[in-house]
């Protein structure tokens, strides 16, 4: 799924935090491998070059491959299929490498929303001679120290903003999900959040930063917003799998996405459901950042432009309505708890907007 996008340069230096060193940041050969095939098959939302050097070093070195039948095939599932965005993240999340080999694991029902109607088998087949033909893996080892920077400047100067801990807190529930920080240095401005689940182990969500220089600076353009709304899907989603709390809030999110389809269809949420997920996510994103001072004028103006652009018009209320939440936990022990106040909120939202239009129309 796409998320909201706020540039902000960090330049600050802090010593991480035991709880944010436990979950690493760390870069995905496969990841690379998935972008750079949609790439090199004009992908718009991967055909972007928005990494300096690195972005130039992938398209001389893969340029020779354009008519590759892996990249050939990737074309044709994307015109057929829509598979782009976080689609690409899915299958990069679902393949292992082993002794130079490209295999899938995990659950093949969780590669849905397109790949369900691809032959898996033979597109990992045509997958492994690119791996090969390419010298995929030498292009990827060459580049190890421009990784390793990345990571490191990511993790200096966004995770001593990412305070862990307060997710748990804020929603009175533990997450069950391993969580994992990746960055897509092929991504470009392309950022995914998606999960997969290994035989005996936790779910895994991953949150798949794009990499992106500042054409004036040269220095990564970093979004700690990104980071913050990723782990927020966490504890929202599973909220709304509640019967009750889907009856309740289901009349109301399909009125808030008839709305806004148009924004909301454009960033690929196609239905009620995200939309409520996606609007509790970002009001919370909010409170996050005024919980931890992060918020200044210019960012405030910038996110409010954010969603406005975007169609969540109601987030105001709804972080109103979250620290009416945060102030009253002895009454309301988590968000769930919380839910039946949420879907008031929104059907007032809605009340007042159609005053406010019948009002006019007097």
């Amino acid at each position: 799924m796409k998320k909201i996008i706020l540039s902000i340069i960090l330049a600050v230096a802090a010593t991480l935090t035991s709880t944010a060193q436990q979950i690493k940041v760390e870069v995905s050969e496969t990841v690379e491998l998935m972008a750079i095939l949609a790439h090199t098959a004009d992908y718009s939302s991967y055909n972007v070059n928005l990494a300096g050097q690195y972005s130039n070093d992938i398209n001389a070195w893969f340029a020779p491959y354009k008519q590759h039948e892996a990249v050939v095939l990737s074309r044709n599932i994307r015109e057929k299929y829509g598979i782009g965005y976080e689609k690409v993240s899915n299958m990069a999340i679902h393949l292992d490498i082993e002794k130079g080999r490209l295999k899938l694991i995990g659950d093949r029902s969780e590669l849905n929303n397109g790949w369900q109607n691809v032959d898996l088998d033979d597109f990992v087949d045509k997958l492994n001679q690119f791996y090969k033909d390419t010298r995929f893996h030498e292009f990827f080892e060459q580049h190890r120290a421009f990784y390793d920077e990345g990571i490191k400047v990511y993790e200096t100067n966004v995770m001593s903003l990412f305070h862990p801990e307060w997710y748990a807190r804020f929603y009175g529930t533990e997450a069950k999900e391993q969580f994992r920080i990746v960055i897509g240095f092929a991504h470009g401005d392309t950022n995914n959040g998606v999960s997969r689940q290994l035989p005996g182990q936790p779910r895994e969500v991953f949150s798949i930063i794009g990499y992106v220089l500042n054409p004036n600076t040269g220095r990564p353009r970093l979004d700690a917003t990104l980071l913050f709304h990723e782990f927020n899907h966490s504890f929202v989603n599973p909220l709304l799998d509640n019967a009750a709390n889907a009856a309740l809030i289901e009349k109301i999110g399909q009125k808030l996405f008839q709305w806004s389809q148009p924004e909301m269809e454009s960033q690929a949420y196609m239905d009620w459901r995200i939309v409520i997920n996606e609007s509790i996510v970002r009001a919370a994103v909010f409170v996050y950042m005024k919980d931890y001072g992060i918020i200044n004028r210019g960012t405030m103006d910038y996110l409010f432009e954010e969603i406005w652009r975007r169609g969540f018009r109601w987030t105001p209320e709804l972080v109103e309505a979250l620290r009416v939440y945060a102030n009253k936990r002895d009454q309301y022990p988590t968000l769930n708890d919380y839910y039946p106040e949420i879907a008031r909120c929104l059907s007032k939202y809605l009340e007042n907007e159609v005053e406010r239009m019948q009002k006019a129309l007097k």
